[in-house]
């Protein structure tokens, strides 16, 4: 199926400030990771930068780049800019990756994409996997989904879900099993510009989840459940320490 990923980048960050142009292995960050993401077969790949650095960053490395604008609240609110700079069609499909993510899969980039032609009654989807660590299915760091019989999203959550009442102590849920929400998403066009416009739900503010937000309001979000766990992301300058050990082995 045809679709289109959106990079949103802004170098304003606390932990690893000019993240977006941090250097790997002589390439900028966000420029990897479009550069990662070409190979997903999406029709085009183009950042969405908060500053003209990035923009020229991604042009003299031969990657599209559109400049939006430095009030937005959240990548979404980012993207939503974007798909009309772009004039995308509301029945396109865009994939959001994250800027940071430059060990992302292409080929789960891919199947995001493809469970919206395979759940044409949702304006999201996004991914999971299997979590087998009792620390991680306990922590309020690691977002947890729990899905209905058609693989859509009945709530993501920070808590421990879902509770095997009966389990032995420190035994992770079987059936179904425990999920482990990934950050990568992908959107309708059309939702993507209403998404920004839509009261936030207190549930969202309660769990810090922006996702929360789509369900409250009534749309569904398909989840696809891979076998793959994704590559490490770049928060802080360990992370990044440790993804440019990766590039270079």
């Amino acid at each position: 199926m045809s679709f289109t990923v959106l990079i949103p980048a802004r170098l304003a960050s606390t932990r690893l400030p000019d993240k977006p142009l941090a250097d790997l292995c002589g390439v900028p960050m966000v420029v990897r990771v479009a550069q990662r993401t070409a190979l997903s077969g999406a029709l085009r790949v183009v950042v969405a930068a908060d500053d003209p650095r990035i923009v020229a960053a991604c042009e003299s490395h031969g990657v599209a780049a559109v400049l939006t604008g430095t009030h937005h609240a959240s990548g979404s609110d980012r993207l939503a800019e974007a798909c009309e700079r772009l004039g995308l069609d509301g029945d396109a499909v865009v994939v959001n990756v994250q800027g940071d993510e430059p060990l992302i899969s292409p080929e789960l980039v891919a199947r995001c994409a493809a469970a919206m032609d395979e759940h044409p009654d949702c304006a999201v989807a996004t991914v999971a996997h299997a979590l087998h660590d009792p620390a991680e299915w306990a922590s309020p760091h690691v977002v947890k989904v729990v899905l209905d019989a058609a693989s859509r999203a009945l709530y993501f959550t920070r808590a421990p879900v879902p509770y095997w009442r009966d389990a032995p102590a420190g035994v992770l849920p079987t059936d179904p099993v425990a999920l482990r929400h990934v950050g990568l998403y992908a959107y309708r066009a059309a939702f993507l510009r209403q998404f920004p416009k839509l009261k936030p739900a207190p549930v969202e503010r309660t769990e810090a989840l922006e996702q929360l937000r789509v369900l409250w309001h009534g749309h569904r979000i398909a989840v696809h459940v891979t076998d793959e766990v994704p590559g490490p992301g770049v928060d802080t300058p360990q992370d990044l320490e440790r993804v440019r050990r990766l590039l270079a082995t």
